[in-house]
């Protein structure tokens, strides 16, 4: 059975409603996710194991980075998005940085999906392993403490999987997408889509997604799913200042 695509009037949609997605990680850790998040001042971070974001609110300046580096530590690298490029210090390493989408429910057709299995912790170095071998984005040992995963076996083997991830208020982040390169083009990653998605609409909440800018391919196929391109967004890897 599927659920049809919400009526205009029931998806959490429109400038407002969206605002919180500007920063996600910041409302994700200050909200529905505070449970995991670690805190100095205005920083906030995901415990080591569970995720490598960290967040500021929105505007960040000297103050607010000076939080960061008290709270992580000299020399630690850490994953931001909702910053300009240019607020980060001069004392800050930027390690990487890329341009990423991100992408909202615009009428997602879900379904549950009677092959997919619930994973949890005895699953993680099988998840783990499918992370190393089709590079979706970070996953860590305790990322599935953040949402539900679902995986397709086949033989036994795991060969495709997705969950959730950030969980602004009233929404929450579709992630870790992939598929064993074996098993690609047989439709896994839509069937996981939709059935994580169903989940996520079951608790009155809204489907979103971030995907690199880089991956046409995989933003092509959420375009046509359901989703609506939102907004161009900055992902930084940056690694705090050696001495403090």
């Amino acid at each position: 059975m599927t659920t049809a695509p919400a009526r205009p009037s029931d998806v959490r949609a429109g400038p407002v409603a969206e605002r919180v997605l500007d920063n996600a990680p910041y409302a994700s850790l200050s909200g529905p996710h505070r449970r995991f998040a670690e805190a100095h001042g205005t920083a906030l971070r995901y415990q080591p194991g569970v995720s490598v974001f960290a967040a500021l609110p929105s505007g960040a300046g000297p103050s607010e980075w000076a939080d960061m580096a008290a709270l992580v530590g000299p020399g630690a690298t850490i994953a931001v998005s909702g910053q300009d490029l240019a607020s980060v210090p001069d004392t800050w390493q930027v390690v990487e940085s890329g341009e990423g989408v991100q992408l909202v429910d615009d009428g997602l057709v879900t379904a549950p999906d009677d092959e997919a299995v619930v994973l949890g912790a005895a699953d993680v170095p099988e998840m783990l392993a499918l992370v190393a071998s089709t590079k979706p984005g970070p996953f860590a040992d305790r990322t599935v403490e953040l949402g539900t995963y679902l995986g397709i076996r086949r033989g036994g083997e795991l060969v495709a999987m997705a969950g959730e991830r950030l969980h602004p208020p009233g929404w929450t982040e579709i992630s870790a997408v992939c598929t064993h390169p074996d098993h690609r083009g047989h439709g896994l990653a839509t069937r996981l889509v939709r059935a994580v998605g169903h989940g996520i609409r079951e608790r009155g909440e809204t489907p979103m997604m971030h995907a690199a800018a880089s991956n046409e391919n995989a933003i092509r196929l959420y375009l046509s799913i359901g989703f609506r391109l939102r907004r161009r967004t900055t992902f930084m890897a940056v690694r705090s200042p050696a001495v403090q």
